[in-house]
């Protein structure tokens, strides 16, 4: 049995305390974490590798950058989506015991519809999508994690939501064709609680108000027994929390 998890830390550099803080209470053994916005050289590998973990990371200044911390080493590792030149640090991918195929990825978020960022976010899609169906004929057992942009369903979107960005069918449909190569939504594997969302505007209390959307997500080949899939948000209660809460996924 496996504990995998992702989160948006939103800045890992002001919110390391309380990384380090939830592994100690979760002890989940593989975590994804986006937007740690630091450049390699900044990344607190020590301060993590204390806490009992290996890590891989590739971060970029002020923006982006992604990082994979796990009880075991990973191998076969890759910090570009092939054939998309790209310099922005979104996504990541190892290898785990048990031939365990994990991608990590920080969707971009697109701007506003029809804008020149909305188009590369579903170019940056397609070639994620076109990267997943190869990697599925050599890992089985593949997950893709991580921050996607993208409200799979309307559930997953509070009543006020006021943009078509998200939400958008394009946006949807990049997601369902990514599902159809034989991935499950594993939160959605199992009875959840009505408006469970993943992220919350700091703006107006939306996270008082529940006024958020799902789009940390993730995605297991059907190949794998998920037994459990939950959004933890209780360190979105925390003092300066990121807006995001985590998301665990448990395996057997």
């Amino acid at each position: 049995m496996f504990k995998i998890a992702t989160w948006n830390v939103n800045s890992l550099r002001v919110r390391l305390p309380q990384v380090l803080d939830w592994l100690k209470k979760l002890e989940p053994d593989i975590v994804a974490l986006q937007e740690t916005k630091m450049t390699d050289n900044q990344f607190p590998r020590e301060a993590i590798q204390a806490a009992g973990y290996h890590v891989i990371f590739s971060g970029q200044k002020t923006y982006n950058g992604v990082a994979l911390l796990s009880r075991l080493e990973g191998s076969e590792i890759i910090t570009d989506l092939p054939d998309l030149d790209d310099p922005q640090r979104r996504f990541l991918g190892a290898t785990y015991a048990n031939n365990l195929r994990v991608l990590n990825v920080y969707v971009p978020n697109g701007g506003a519809v029809n804008s020149d960022k909305y188009h590369y976010k579903l170019n940056w899609l397609k070639k994620l999508q076109d990267y997943v169906r190869e990697s599925l004929k050599d890992y089985p057992h593949l997950i893709v994690l991580g921050d996607f942009n993208i409200a799979h369903e309307d559930r997953d979107v509070h009543d006020a939501w006021d943009s078509d960005l998200i939400v958008s069918p394009p946006e949807r449909a990049a997601l369902e064709d990514l599902l159809s190569l034989g991935l499950d939504d594993t939160f959605r594997l199992f009875e959840q609680a009505p408006e469970d969302y993943s992220w919350w505007d700091y703006r107006r209390g939306a996270f008082w108000r529940n006024q958020g959307l799902r789009i940390d997500l993730i995605l297991a080949s059907t190949a794998l027994d998920c037994t459990a899939c939950v959004i933890d948000s209780a360190p979105r209660r925390l003092e300066r929390p990121s807006d995001h809460a985590p998301v665990v996924a448990s395996f057997d």
